[in-house]
């Protein structure tokens, strides 16, 4: 894999600063082979991100979206292309690097919670911040603070168990920002909640990320949370584009027109319908 520095970019301390865009993905390439056949996930996609942006993918399912959801968080590596994220061209990374990327770097929710069963919320959101090295009363009080803005402040000491499936969900939003990552990816994030906890934790999610500048990217085929994100994408035959726009929203003038209108055509129609049948009528008494 190429490992070519774009133009217009420069070195920092190592990394990779190019102006506001935060990810950057050239030609991404992934196959999974399976005895004698090979499926196309992911056939040369191209992807920009500018800081603190907020996308929706959506698409079918068993299209890639969580593949190539995967692949920026650097959980699953690719064939081809190159992927840029939070500063670092990932493509090449070892295992400890890609490692330290995903601690630092990004925060990951998924579809499920994760949250460790023996431990309080706020034990749960602490330590992931506290494994990478801060201070353990500073993980407690960033992930206090993360929790209230979760609207969880009253059930920090609750162990998952005594939570709500909605609850548990917002727990691993906050897990998710406490070691102030760049980049948050977000998988399904309420693929298992009703309607009301769905709304609340997206709600609270896009909240949380411009509240903190985060750049979010949540795949999803909840169309109450993608109409959320200021840029939206669809994931197609292995392709990325945009969505196309919706069908623009009729004005109030114009649905009152259309509904006067409609009247008109059903009085007129039943008016005929009237004098047809006053017709017939008059013509079976005729001699």
């Amino acid at each position: 894999m190429s490992e070519s520095i774009p133009e217009k970019a420069i070195i920092q301390d190592n990394t990779i600063i190019r102006g506001n865009i935060i990810i950057s993905v050239r030609n991404l390439v992934k196959n999974y082979v399976s005895g004698a056949e090979t499926l196309y996930i992911l056939r040369g996609i191209n992807f920009d991100v500018e800081r603190g942006s907020t996308v929706a993918v959506s698409g079918q399912s068993g299209s890639g979206k969580s593949t190539f959801l995967n692949i920026i968080g650097g959980l699953d590596r690719f064939d081809s292309g190159t992927v840029e994220a939070a500063g670092q061209d990932i493509s090449n990374l070892s295992e400890s690097d890609l490692s330290s990327y995903r601690q630092r770097r990004i925060g990951f929710i998924f579809q499920f919670h994760y949250l460790l069963k023996d431990f309080t919320a706020i034990e749960n959101v602490m330590l992931p911040a506290y494994m990478t090295g801060m201070k353990k009363k500073e993980a407690m009080d960033k992930a206090r603070l993360l929790l209230t803005d979760m609207k969880l402040d009253d059930r920090v000491d609750h162990f998952p168990s005594q939570l709500s499936g909605g609850e548990r969900q917002r727990v691993a939003v906050a897990r998710a920002m406490v070691n102030d990552p760049d980049i948050i990816l977000a998988d399904e994030p309420t693929g298992n909640l009703d309607p009301r906890n769905s709304a609340m934790v997206a709600e609270l999610l896009f909240a949380g990320a411009e509240k903190w500048g985060k750049t979010l990217i949540v795949v999803t085929h909840d169309e109450t949370i993608a109409c959320r994100a200021k840029l939206r994408y669809a994931l197609e035959d292995g392709l990325l584009g945009p969505c196309p726009p919706e069908p623009a929203a009729l004005t109030s003038e114009a649905v009152t027109s259309e509904a006067v209108t409609s009247e008109a055509v059903t009085s007129k129609a039943v008016t005929s319908k009237a004098v047809t049948s006053k017709a017939g009528v008059g013509e079976r008494e005729s001699p």
